[in-house]
């Protein structure tokens, strides 16, 4: 039952007019070799949405299996993303990154985080260089906020972006009251057309995408299949029962499951096998897809990074 034809059919429309290929490849995690294979896998099997970040420190690996592939550019959909330490100047980041990627343009530049921080960095090539300069730290060991900065004159700076560089903009991690406080600023000119978040059905957000939808955001989810296998997917009754109904293995059943709550979905994998298997979904039910959203109880995050403090992140709490 299980089949590729459905990724391939699944698109999202942008505000701006652009299409969004349902099931794209994350690249978290993936570095050298590993993620210049996991690129060229997904391409070769259809994937045409790759998901990158400056932070990940693979983008020249990510654009070498671009070009190597023999797809067209105009076929991707490609994005990356500004890192926290740029936030003074996302231009200069972006600039950094399609260096990297041997790219004229993305197709979606993302706020990878609302969290400004002290920058030294100048020009790093690798986000495993200067790590001081990249997570800047007090002496006591805490993130070094940029206080006298915040996300929406971050915002007010991508908006003047030229869009022959990056043809839409948005953000990532941010919660609905950060996203008020953005359109609310003055300076906010143009709606982000993407907000990218952590989805899956221990954390199904539907206040902070129910807000994103009246507004116009379209909402990526990450991190579909929670951390890793042990998440506790795999132990849950129904999620046992729709993989046997649908002959798919939990893993596809997520991400099937996030395309049917309407969120692209960015699944990551440096092992090719499971590049190839991420993308065989199918179309569930509204029966099924509801069944595994009200019988799955635990509500819980996984990517929880360590400079969300105070007040700064998920203001949406878990249990939405």
């Amino acid at each position: 039952m299980a089949t590729t034809k459905y990724s391939q059919s699944c698109v999202f429309t942008l505000q701006t007019g652009a299409k969004v290929p349902g099931v794209g490849l994350g690249t978290w995690l993936s570095t050298g070799q590993a993620a210049y294979d996991a690129v060229m896998t997904a391409l070769k099997t259809g994937y045409r949405h790759i998901d990158t970040a400056w932070i990940y420190g693979n983008e020249q690996e990510v654009g070498r299996a671009i070009r190597d592939s023999g797809v067209k550019r105009e076929e991707l959909f490609v994005t990356t993303k500004l890192w926290n330490t740029f936030h003074r100047d996302p231009a200069t980041n972006l600039d950094q990154s399609l260096k990297m990627l041997g790219l004229d343009y993305v197709d979606l530049y993302l706020m990878h985080w609302p969290t400004p921080w002290r920058s030294s960095i100048g020009e790093v090539t690798k986000a495993d260089d200067r790590e001081d300069k990249i997570f800047p730290k007090h002496d006591d060991g805490s993130f070094d906020f940029d206080t006298s900065w915040d996300f929406v004159k971050t915002w007010e700076q991508m908006q003047k972006i030229s869009k022959d560089k990056a043809k839409a903009i948005g953000v990532s991690n941010f919660s609905t009251k950060q996203i008020e406080q953005l359109l609310d600023s003055p300076t906010t000119t143009v709606t982000p057309a993407v907000n990218q978040v952590e989805l899956h059905p221990y954390l199904p957000q539907d206040k902070l995408i129910n807000f994103c939808s009246s507004k116009g955001i379209l909402v990526e989810a990450y991190s579909p299949l929670g951390h890793d296998k042990n998440s506790g997917f795999e132990g849950e009754q129904i999620i046992k029962r729709l993989r046997e109904k649908y002959s798919i293995a939990t893993t596809q059943l997520l991400i099937s499951w996030a395309l049917w709550r309407g969120t692209p979905v960015l699944p990551k994998s440096s092992d090719p096998s499971h590049v190839v298997k991420n993308f065989e979904t199918v179309q569930l039910t509204d029966e099924d897809g509801k069944a595994i959203y009200n019988l799955i109880q635990t509500r819980k995050r996984f990517n929880n990074p360590p400079w969300n403090t105070g007040d700064n992140l998920f203001h949406d709490g878990e249990k939405n």
